[in-house]
């Protein structure tokens, strides 16, 4: 139900009077209104209480008494709502977040770049192959890889599409979690052959042995298996690219009075998208979701200010996340003026950092990169700013597979330039794959032992 126009200023479809970047128009305008419709008649993708739940865990994360785990894929594709790859996605996830947990001694929140990072923003609206040009891929939600004109024209069919497939993404996750996991919390279990192949090779083991240690003394003194005693959090995030179909899952809860985009239960705003009188700041200001915004190295202190007075007005612990991406060379130049901004408006967030996106570079083979030791130097340099500054890093915002997949050089198999192409496998950004994203993890759990 929506309320009478008179009682609120914003409304979903607000957004559509501002510029609105990285949404491509729809040649058929018509079609796309009617799916948007029956996209609004379908049950939501996630509950209100869900959503304020996070938003609470959030708010802990802030105050420096949680640690958020934000990872997935760069970008979903329909073929990827299969159970195997959920399963590996899930698995990764939850082993990570065990680790980091014995090392930090705080609680760890699960988000899952999952069941609806359909979209992606691009460089350049069109991409050039010889000499043929066609409008660049978009991601499925808007339309498909193939490299022909039809497959590139934007398709409004595609969000009913997503819909579905998140849909079934997120009723396996619930079963699965629902169902159990408890292998996947032991580390027994866990494929740590890369161990053996690091310089770090003690501290892995002494890691892994502790956590083996905390959950044998857990089952011991209580009589249950680690998921028997408590059932899992998990949430799901996605960029909330593509308006049209975030409006169309939005909806206005009496019993809440207020506005909830259930298509996830956390939306960011990427960097390209992320004006202050653009579309997508518009949009997300009105809803009730907590809200998260990547912010680069060349955020000014204004911008800041406005952003935060922009989307968190009410100074809500836990409802404005700010995800810095800043890169291994300019971070420490960088975030501590904005983390003094930040503070001087009185705003409450929760900083993240993601190592990922500041530190992408192509290599000689033509590929897209992201050098390891660049990713851990950002990471390790965003635990030393904000402890500096009296500030709490709250979590992490990877990209990452649980495959082991070739796209990121280093680690502790020390993959080079020339490994990239045995199991190159994303068609946007490199990801993390399941060693690399588990030494990650331990890395983290270190920063927190060393305090």
């Amino acid at each position: 139900m929506n309320p009478p126009a008179a009682e609120t200023s914003w409304q979903p479809a607000s957004w559509l009077a501002r510029v609105a970047g990285q949404i491509p128009a729809y040649r058929d305008a018509a079609r796309a209104d009617a799916v948007m419709a029956a996209l609004s008649r379908l049950p939501p993708l996630v509950t209100s209480w869900e959503v304020d739940a996070l938003r609470s865990q959030l708010a802990l994360a802030a105050a420096g008494q949680a640690f958020v785990l934000q990872g997935g894929d760069c970008a979903e594709t329909f073929d990827d709502c299969r159970s195997d790859v959920i399963v590996t996605k899930l698995k990764i996830l939850l082993q990570m977040s065990v680790v980091i947990i014995s090392g930090l001694k705080r609680p760890v929140i699960r988000v899952g770049r999952m069941a609806g990072q359909y979209a992606k923003p691009r460089s350049a609206p069109t991409e050039t192959r010889t000499d043929r040009t066609l409008p660049s891929y978009r991601g499925d939600i808007i339309n498909r890889s193939a490299f022909t004109a039809e497959d590139r024209e934007p398709d409004p069919e595609l969000m009913l599409r997503a819909y579905e497939r998140a849909g079934l993404t997120l009723n396996f996750i619930r079963s699965l979690i629902d169902g159990g996991f408890a292998d996947l919390h032991h580390p027994e279990n866990w494929d740590l052959d890369f161990v053996s192949h690091s310089p770090m090779a003690d501290q892995y083991r002494r890691t892994v042995q502790t956590v083996a240690d905390g959950l044998d003394f857990f089952e011991s003194l209580t009589g249950k298996s680690i998921d028997q005693a408590r059932r899992v959090d998990f949430y799901t995030s996605h960029e909330g690219l593509h308006l049209p179909y975030e409006q169309a899952q939005t909806r206005y809860l009496e019993h809440r009075q207020a506005w909830y985009d259930l298509t996830t239960h956390f939306p960011w705003i990427g960097v390209r998208t992320s004006q202050l009188d653009g579309a997508h700041v518009e949009f997300f200001r009105g809803v009730r979701n907590p809200v998260g915004v990547k912010i680069g190295p060349d955020t000014t202190a204004d911008y800041l200010r406005g952003l935060v007075q922009a989307l968190n007005p009410d100074r809500e612990p836990g409802r404005l996340t700010l995800i810095h991406r800043l890169g291994a060379s300019r971070i420490r130049a960088v975030l501590p003026e904005l983390i003094r901004t930040v503070r001087a408006t009185g705003v409450p967030v929760v900083w993240i950092c993601d190592p990922m996106h500041g530190n992408t570079e192509t290599a000689s083979s033509g590929l897209k990169t992201r050098r390891f030791d660049n990713i851990l130097a950002e990471l390790g340099a965003a635990f030393e700013v904000h402890g500096e500054a009296g500030s709490h890093l709250g979590g992490v915002h990877l990209e990452l597979t649980g495959d082991h997949v070739t796209e990121c050089t280093g680690g502790a198999r020390g993959l080079t330039d020339a490994d990239l192409a045995r199991d190159y496998r994303t068609q946007v950004d490199p990801r993390l794959n399941y060693e690399q994203a588990m030494e990650v993890a331990m890395r983290i759990a270190g920063h927190g032992r060393a305090v």
